[in-house]
């Protein structure tokens, strides 16, 4: 017997070692107001996923930018990496959220609706912890791979587009997997400024039907299901590309 079965039916029998009396005719699939309320709280999965990706997109392309002074010979460009990365991570996540969305419209006159908001906070939160991944996979790179592109006549960037990160990104795949995980988990936060995700739904239904108890139990499992597929997916892109042994 797995470990997730047994959490699972550790779940279930909770239900009745209590006096509880559960509502889950709340989401019964065969009655109308159990389908609309299912069919109302998977609809979050759109949202929920959305902005996940672009974050991840994005944190990645920013990190590795920033990822790169912190290669450099110099210090005072290793300053502005260092500066960056500790401070993006001395901020916690939901501050960050409220900033981007009621103070960036005010700072630069623009117009920022919810999902955007969410996808450029967490793009920023994300990029500095993507910074330092990037920054590992490459230094894991042996100096004799660098030397073997020097001597191709291959400048930096060409070095490190053709040579380096292509083996970094191998390095990183796991800690790549992780990350988006957690992205997953932060962008709950991006309910609090109105986007319709996965635990703005929940929060609208219990308003509505007043079974928090039930409600909140299926978003776990609606997050359970979602983080367990996209970990078997990342388990599955590791083994494609994993590294062969010599």
């Amino acid at each position: 017997m797995t470990s997730r079965y047994l959490i699972f039916v550790s779940i279930l029998s909770l239900t009745g070692c209590t006096d509880y009396q559960w509502g889950w005719y709340v989401l019964d699939p065969s009655t109308e107001q159990g389908q609309t309320n299912l069919l109302f709280l998977l609809a979050g999965f759109s949202d929920t996923i959305q902005v996940s990706l672009l974050s991840m997109l994005f944190a990645m392309l920013l990190g590795l930018l920033v990822a790169f002074p912190a290669l450099s010979k110099h210090a005072g460009v290793r300053f502005i990496n260092r500066l960056y990365v500790e401070s993006i991570r001395s901020v916690p996540v939901l501050v960050l959220l409220l900033w981007v969305y009621y103070g960036m419209p005010t700072l630069f006159d623009l117009s920022l609706n919810h999902f955007w908001a969410g996808v450029i906070a967490l793009t920023i939160a994300e990029s500095a912890f993507m910074a330092e991944v990037f920054r590992g996979g490459i230094q894991a790179i042996t100096r004799g791979q660098h030397e073997a592109a020097e001597s191709l006549g291959l400048n930096y960037w060409q070095k490190m587009r053709l040579v380096i990160m292509p083996q970094a990104f191998r390095q990183i795949l796991p800690p790549l997997g992780n990350q988006f995980v957690y992205i997953l988990k932060m962008s709950s936060l991006v309910s609090v400024i109105g986007l319709s995700d996965l635990t703005r739904r929940a929060n609208e239904l219990v308003v509505n039907e007043y079974l928090p108890l039930e409600i909140y139990t299926f978003l776990v499992f609606e997050y359970l299901v979602l983080i367990l597929v996209v970990s078997q997916a990342v388990r599955w892109l590791e083994a494609r590309i994993a590294i062969p042994s010599h």
